[in-house]
């Protein structure tokens, strides 16, 4: 195995888990957990 083969197939397995890190992120399933700690800051201590 070439050290330029190897190098691609790990530039290419990093692309494929960022892309499915963006579509976790922009998933409409998270939307609500991430609007709610969003507003963490905002919350007053009960």
């Amino acid at each position: 195995m070439d050290i330029n083969l190897l190098r691609s197939i790990v530039t290419v397995l990093t692309f494929i888990v960022f892309a499915g890190i963006v579509a976790w992120a922009w998933s409409s399933r998270n939307a609500a957990s991430f609007d709610e700690a969003a507003q963490l800051p905002f919350k007053q201590d009960e």
